[in-house]
């Protein structure tokens, strides 16, 4: 059975760079894996991917000359991909020393639900979040799977 008109889940997010071998370089040092894919091929790829996280998400890093047309036009809408992190005040600090740029600082936005924001190098924004839902679906998932 499936639900033709729901979301079920990132499957993956794809940011641009201008130069993909620097993206690579910086992206394998923030995750601490290399790609597990590399298209066309590793010396020369215009698309990496990374499967990162509790649930092997698809993290893509493609050649900004394949960006459509609107991706670069002033005043275009965008969204903030926000990746659960245990601690967002240390990964905050870690994305800085690495070269980001603060975009959103920490922000307490309720019990134990924390957010803030970098731009990696290349242009991308990274969104950090300590959030409770996560971390109840994240438990209770861990849970099913012991049964």
């Amino acid at each position: 059975m499936t639900n033709a008109t729901t979301l079920r889940g990132m499957a993956n997010v794809s940011f641009w760079a201008e130069d993909v071998n620097e993206a690579r370089a910086w992206y394998t040092n923030l995750l601490g894996a290399e790609p597990y894919f590399q298209a066309p091929n590793p010396n020369t790829p215009a698309y990496i991917e990374y499967r990162i996280g509790d649930y092997q998400n698809e993290l893509g890093i493609i050649d900004k000359k394949y960006a459509p047309p609107a991706a670069n036009m002033a005043g275009a809408g965008g969204a903030t991909l926000y990746w659960h992190v245990d601690d967002v005040a240390c990964m905050l600090e870690r994305l800085k020393e690495l070269g980001a740029t603060e975009y959103e600082p920490l922000t307490e936005r309720g019990v134990n639900w924390f957010t803030a924001s970098v731009v990696d190098p290349f242009g991308n924004i990274i969104g950090l979040i300590h959030s409770p839902h996560y971390r109840e679906v994240w438990s209770a998932m861990q849970q099913a799977q012991t049964r």
